[in-house]
């Protein structure tokens, strides 16, 4: 099996579980609790947001862990937004996760807000002037992801908070996809606010973090037994949490050289794919924007087939890979990021995306690019 979907999920990190298991057998107490047992998961707790805020460059006060990337969006946005809010207006683009398409919409709907939705160009990019021109003085949140799940498109997101910034405004980035390839210091993006997801970087499902400035009113999502501070009740993951912080940490710790290795790898990829298909529409940063691509993400169109037909012709190669988003699925909509690029509607349908991960070969991949070819000449209009 070739695994090519690290956009979706990643294996837990061998690393990881050995760091949890002390807190999955004997250590296993609730850290609220004042006993021994309480007392020392609490100190695992306290340990892991002193190294998640290491990597971050942020006090480890703000450190939330929550349970994923969705929770964390939803928490910033909806916290952000209804924490003394100066106005009723939020700024987003048009290709954000869904969990803050949908947390946005439900401001609107519920509470009234107003939402500016920034196009994007055919890469992807939000546009840093027309950012500026939707920034109002009744503006409340401007959430702007850091690195898009689909066509890896890495957003200007430092120049956008630095606008924010200039109003007072406050300013949240999903960097799920980010984390692991992408620097993370929360100073130097500008951001007051960033999103994480465990299972990205080889920490288990279930696990995230969300960053927020101490400075920043946080209006909570969950209410009960007032843990993280205030900001998000329930009984804390101590394990999930000590795991997440493993992760990060040690994703950070080879991050640049795993990058570069990753990129290059990428690009003699996509090259051999549009050699061997000159069909396929590599989607995304192409050419001069190429740099402002993930360097794990390889996203293509292949006209005259489905994205599913080629999906299952490849799985019967032994490739798994991911026709869009992990998170949308069973959905028959046509990807709302393909759409935003101006991709036609019936060449959306033929999505193909492949997320490499710090494991994959070149061989590999080039075993991968004839399994492509010969897949598309199998349900493609190459095949008559």
């Amino acid at each position: 099996m070739i695994f090519l979907d690290s956009a979706a999920t990643t294996p837990v990190r061998r690393e990881v579980l050995e760091a949890m298991w002390p807190l999955l057998t004997g250590d296993f107490g609730n850290p609220s609790s004042h006993h021994e047992l309480g007392e020392s998961a609490k100190r695992a707790l306290d340990g892991a947001r002193k190294s998640v805020a290491a990597v971050i460059g942020c006090r480890a006060s703000d450190v939330v862990f929550t349970s994923g990337g969705t929770e964390s969006d939803n928490l910033a946005i909806k916290g952000l937004a209804l924490a003394e809010p100066r106005g009723r207006h939020i700024v987003t683009s048009a290709i954000e996760h869904e969990a803050v398409l949908e947390s946005v919409d439900y401001l609107r709907r519920i509470h009234g807000f107003e939402v500016t939705v920034l196009p994007v160009d055919s890469a992807g990019l939000v546009d840093v002037q027309q950012a500026r021109e939707a920034l109002r003085p009744d503006t409340t949140l401007c959430t702007i992801m850091y690195a898009n799940n689909e066509v890896g498109v890495v957003q200007p997101i430092a120049a956008i908070a630095a606008l924010c910034r200039e109003l007072a405004i406050p300013m949240h980035t999903d960097a799920v996809q980010a984390a692991g390839w992408l620097p993370l210091n929360i100073a130097e993006l500008g951001v007051d606010a960033l999103s994480l997801s465990g299972h990205k970087l080889g920490a288990p499902k279930g696990i995230g973090v969300l960053i927020v400035k101490g400075r920043r009113g946080l209006e909570p999502v969950l209410h009960g037994g007032g843990q993280e501070r205030g900001k998000r009740s329930g009984t804390e993951n101590v394990a999930g949490a000590v795991g997440f912080a493993h992760a990060l940490t040690l994703a950070e710790s080879d991050r640049v050289d795993r990058a570069e290795r990753t990129t290059q790898l990428r690009n003699e990829f996509v090259a051999d794919v549009l050699t061997r298909v000159p069909q396929a529409i590599y989607t995304g940063p192409t050419d001069a924007a190429e740099s402002r691509r993930l360097p794990n993400n390889a996203s293509f169109c292949f006209p005259g087939t489905s994205g599913e037909s080629l999906l299952l012709e490849l799985g019967r190669a032994g490739i798994i890979c991911s026709a869009g988003s992990a998170c949308a699925v069973g959905s028959d909509e046509v990807s709302h990021v393909l759409s935003a690029l101006g991709i036609d509607d019936a060449i959306a349908q033929t999505a193909v995306r492949f997320s490499l991960s710090a494991d994959t070969t070149a061989e590999q991949l080039q075993a991968v690019a004839a399994e492509i070819e010969t897949a598309y000449r199998a349900v493609g209009s190459l095949s008559g």
